[in-house]
C-alpha cells in the first residue's frame, strides 16, 4: 500500500496555496474534485483557456491521483497560478483503517463536517470490490439494517463520494475493479451526487470502469429508478428480501411507498431489452421470516420474465436486531429451488464481519437529525422534515 495522501489532518487540500491574511475576506475556492470532466473543461473555458487544459485537470486528480498543482507539469504556468489562487481538492480523511483477516478493509472516512462514512474494500481471486457510500447515515429504516439504526444527517457530494474511490486509489496503489453503490445510505435518494459521481467512475480520463463494473444498489425508490435509466447505463441491484407486499412492508418500508407492483415492471424497463444483462435481487436470509420454500415460490412468481441473479446474503447480526441468519441448510436449499426453476442463484460469501464491514453493518458516526420523519422527493433527494 502507498502511503495516506492526509498527513496533516486536514481534509481538505489546497496544494501549494498560501494562507490569507486574516484581514482579507475568504473566497470560497473551487472544489475540483466533485467535478465530471465536462464541467473541469467548463471551468478552464471560463478562465479563457481552451478545454484540453480541463481535460488534462480532470485526468491529474482522477488518474494519477496527483493533488500538487505544480506537478501538473502539462498545464501552463498561468493556469496552475490560477488553480493556486482559486481552487482546491477536497479528499476524505481516514480516521480509522481496520483491515480483516480475509483481505477485506474498512476505511471510516472523516468529512469536512466531522462527520463519518465508512467504505470496504473487498479482495476477491480476479477481482476486487469497493463499496461505496451515498449518504451520512440512512433514512429508509430497513429493520434488518445497521446502518438505518443510526438515522440519517444529510446526502454526500460529488466531492465526497467519488473521495471514497480516489482514497482508495491512492492508498491502495489501484483502482479497485468493481464499484458497488451499497455502502451507508440510499443512492438513488441523492440522485444528481451520485449520478455525477458514477459518470467520473466510468470516465476513460478518470477509472475506466465499465458499466458492468459499476453497481448501484436501491430499495426502490421507482421514479428514480426510471430517471436513471433515461442517463445512465451502470447495473442495477434491488434490495428486495421478501417476495410479497405484506412483508416487505415490514422489512423495507420504502415499499409502502412503491409496492412490487410498481418495482418490478420499471426494474425490467431498466434493462432496455439488452438480453445479456439482469437485474441482481438482493435476499437477506432471516431465520423463520423469509426462508420457507413458500417463500422461495413465491420468489420464483414475482421474478417470472425478468431477466434475474438472485444473491442471497445471510444476515450479518447486530445488537437488538431481532434477527437471526437463516441456517446454512436453509439457504442452500432456498437457492437450490430457485435453481431448479431456472433461476441464478448465488449465495454471497461474508466478508469482513469480523470489522463489521459486512453487508447492512456499516454506521459512521451519525448526528441523527431525521427523528424518522423523512421525505423521498421526486428530485431524488431524502429531506430531514
Amino acid at each position: 500500500m502507498s502511503s495516506d495522501p492526509i498527513i496533516n489532518g486536514n481534509s481538505t487540500i489546497s496544494p501549494r496555496s498560501s494562507v490569507p491574511s486574516s484581514t482579507q475576506p475568504m473566497k470560497q475556492r473551487i472544489d475540483l474534485m466533485g467535478l465530471d470532466r465536462g464541467e473541469s473543461e467548463a471551468l478552464v473555458s471560463a478562465w479563457g483557456l481552451k478545454p484540453f487544459h480541463g481535460r488534462n485537470l480532470f485526468k491529474w486528480i482522477h488518474k494519477h491521483t496527483v493533488l500538487d498543482f505544480d506537478a501538473m507539469s502539462d498545464l501552463s504556468k498561468a493556469v496552475r497560478g490560477r488553480l493556486q489562487r482559486e481552487a482546491q481538492i477536497t479528499i476524505p480523511r481516514a480516521v480509522a483503517e481496520e483491515p480483516s483477516a480475509d483481505g477485506t478493509i474498512k476505511w471510516v472516512l472523516q468529512l469536512a463536517d466531522g462527520q463519518r462514512v465508512e467504505t470496504v474494500f473487498i479482495p476477491e481471486e480476479g477481482r476486487s470490490t469497493l463499496c461505496v457510500s451515498s449518504q451520512v447515515g440512512c433514512a429508509l429504516e430497513c429493520r434488518f439494517c445497521a446502518t438505518a439504526r443510526q438515522g440519517f444527517n444529510r446526502n454526500l457530494s460529488s466531492s465526497e463520494i467519488i473521495g471514497q474511490l480516489w482514497y482508495a486509489k491512492h492508498r491502495l496503489g489501484r483502482t479497485p475493479t468493481n464499484i458497488v453503490m451499497m455502502g451507508m445510505g440510499e443512492p438513488l435518494a441523492n440522485f444528481e451526487a451520485v449520478v455525477r459521481a458514477m459518470n467520473v467512475m466510468q470516465d476513460d480520463f478518470a477509472y475506466m470502469l465499465a458499466k458492468q463494473r459499476v453497481t448501484l444498489s436501491t430499495s426502490g425508490i421507482v421514479p428514480n429508478i426510471q430517471r436513471l435509466a433515461k442517463v445512465s447505463d451502470v447495473s442495477l441491484a434491488v434490495s428486495l428480501h421478501a417476495p410479497d407486499n405484506a412483508l416487505r412492508d415490514q422489512l423495507v418500508p420504502i415499499n409502502r411507498k412503491y409496492p412490487l407492483e410498481q418495482l418490478i415492471p420499471a426494474c425490467r424497463a431498466y434493462l432496455r431489452g439488452e438480453k445479456r444483462r439482469r437485474i441482481t435481487w438482493e435476499y437477506v436470509m432471516l431465520d423463520n421470516v423469509n426462508d420457507s420454500d413458500r417463500h422461495a415460490k413465491a420468489l420464483i412468481r414475482l421474478l417470472e420474465g425478468t431477466p434475474s441473479k438472485v444473491n442471497l446474503i445471510p444476515f450479518n447480526p447486530f445488537p437488538n436486531s431481532g434477527f437471526a441468519s437463516s441456517p446454512k441448510e436453509r439457504i442452500d436449499a432456498f437457492r437450490m429451488r430457485l435453481i431448479r426453476s431456472g433461476l441464478v442463484a448465488t449465495t454471497r460469501k461474508t466478508r469482513g464481519d469480523e470489522i463489521a464491514a459486512a453487508c447492512g453493518q456499516l454506521i459512521g458516526r451519525v448526528q441523527d437529525r431525521s427523528r424518522r420523519h423523512i421525505s423521498i422527493s421526486v428530485d431524488g433527494l431524502a429531506r430531514a422534515r
